[in-house]
C-alpha cells in the first residue's frame, strides 16, 4: 500500500476499488499462492454445492412422486417413506458439511489476506509460509466474531419475519397491508446490508486489533460511521457479483436450460474463474475500507508499531499502537 494513511481518508468508491487492483498486482505472486490454496478450494466448493444439491434433491423429488402413487397399506409404501426419510437426513448432512467446510475456508482466506495486506502496508517482508502459519492463530477469533454476528442475523430475522406476519394476520393483504409489508422489506434488506458491512468489517479488526467478538462488531459500526456509503456500495457491487455468478452457474450448468455439454462445461468453468477472483477482490476490498475508515476517524498507525504486532503473531502478543497514541482505537488529543 503506497499511499499514507491520512491520505486515504479521502478515497471514494471508485478510489478504493482502485488502490485494491493496484495492491493486488503489486503482490500478486503471495495472492496468488493465498488463492491456489484457499480461494480456489472455497469456490470450487461454492458451486459445487449447487450441483450435488440438485441431484440430491430431485432424488427426493422423484421418490415422493412414487409415494403419492404407492398404497399406504403395502411394503413398497414404508420402504419408499424409510428412504425418503433417509435421503432427507443425508441432504442436510451434506448442507451442514458445506456451510462447515465453506465458513472455514472463507476465515482462513480471511485472514491470509488481512495479514498480507497489513504486512505490505508495514513494510515487511512477506512470505506464503508466513502468512499460512499465522492463519491458525487468528483463525478462533475469527470464528467467535462470526458466531456473534450469526446470532444477531438470526435474531433479526426472527424480529422481522415475526412483525411481518403479525401486519399480515392483523390487515390482511389490503392495499394498506401490501404497502407496509413492501416498506418492511426494503428497511429489512437495508438492516441486513448494514449488518454484513459491520462483519466484514469487524473480521479486519479481529485480525489486526487486540479485539474480537461482539466488541470487534461495535468497533466495525463506529469505525463506518462517516464512510457508509462507500461501504455499502463496495458490499452491494459484490453482492451483486456473486448473485449473478450464482444465476449463471445454476441455469447453465445447474439445470442445463440453454446448451449442450459443451456449454454446460465451458459455462462452469467461467463461474469458477469470475468467481476466486470476486472473493479475492472483496476481501482485498474490505481491507481496504477497514484502513479508509481508520484514517477518516484519525486513528492513524505507525507502520514500526503495525509491524511489532504483526511479529508478535509469532511469539509474544503486542498490542498495536496508533501512531498518537498508545492504543489502537481514538485517538486522544
Amino acid at each position: 500500500m503506497d499511499r499514507e494513511q491520512h491520505e486515504l481518508q479521502f478515497l471514494g468508491f471508485c478510489g478504493i476499488l482502485k488502490e485494491s487492483y493496484k495492491i493486488v498486482l503489486q503482490w500478486r505472486k503471495i495472492f496468488s499462492q493465498i488463492t491456489l490454496a484457499l480461494i480456489l478450494p472455497l469456490s470450487f466448493v461454492f458451486l459445487a454445492h449447487f450441483q450435488i444439491s440438485q441431484v440430491l434433491f430431485f432424488r427426493i423429488l422423484n421418490k415422493e412422486d412414487q409415494l403419492s402413487y404407492t398404497d399406504i397399506h403395502t411394503r413398497d409404501y414404508a420402504r419408499l417413506k424409510h428412504s425418503i426419510s433417509s435421503q432427507w437426513a443425508g441432504f442436510w448432512l451434506f448442507k451442514a458439511a458445506y456451510f462447515t467446510l465453506s465458513l472455514v475456508l472463507l476465515l482462513l482466506s480471511t485472514a491470509a489476506v488481512v495479514y498480507t495486506i497489513a504486512a505490505a502496508y508495514a513494510a515487511k517482508p512477506i512470505s506464503f509460509k508466513k502468512v499460512m502459519s499465522v492463519v491458525p492463530r487468528v483463525w478462533k477469533r475469527l470464528m467467535i466474531t462470526f458466531i456473534w454476528s450469526f446470532a444477531i442475523v438470526l435474531v433479526y430475522n426472527v424480529l422481522a419475519v415475526g412483525l411481518i406476519v403479525l401486519w399480515i394476520v392483523l390487515l390482511g393483504f389490503s392495499p394498506v397491508g401490501i404497502v407496509f409489508v413492501i416498506a418492511c422489506l426494503i428497511a429489512y434488506l437495508v438492516g441486513f446490508v448494514y449488518i454484513g458491512i459491520i462483519w466484514h468489517l469487524a473480521s479486519v479488526v479481529s485480525v489486526l486489533e487486540e479485539i474480537y467478538g461482539i466488541k470487534a462488531l461495535k468497533k466495525g459500526r463506529n469505525l463506518i460511521k462517516g464512510k457508509t456509503g462507500v461501504a455499502v456500495g463496495c458490499f452491494v457491487l459484490f453482492g451483486v457479483a456473486f448473485a449473478g455468478i450464482e444465476l449463471l452457474f445454476e441455469n447453465f450448468v445447474v439445470f442445463g436450460f440453454a446448451g449442450g455439454l459443451a456449454v454446460r462445461i465451458g459455462v462452469g468453468i467461467l463461474c469458477f474463474l469470475l468467481l476466486f477472483k470476486v472473493i479475492l477482490f472483496g476481501l482485498v476490498v474490505q481491507t481496504v475500507i477497514y484502513f479508509v475508515c481508520k484514517s477518516y476517524h484519525h486513528e492513524n498507525i505507525d507502520k514500526p508499531s503495525l509491524s511489532e504486532h504483526l511479529e508478535g503473531y509469532f511469539g509474544h502478543y503486542v498490542q498495536l499502537k496508533s501512531s498518537r497514541d498508545v492504543q489502537l482505537g481514538e485517538v486522544h488529543v
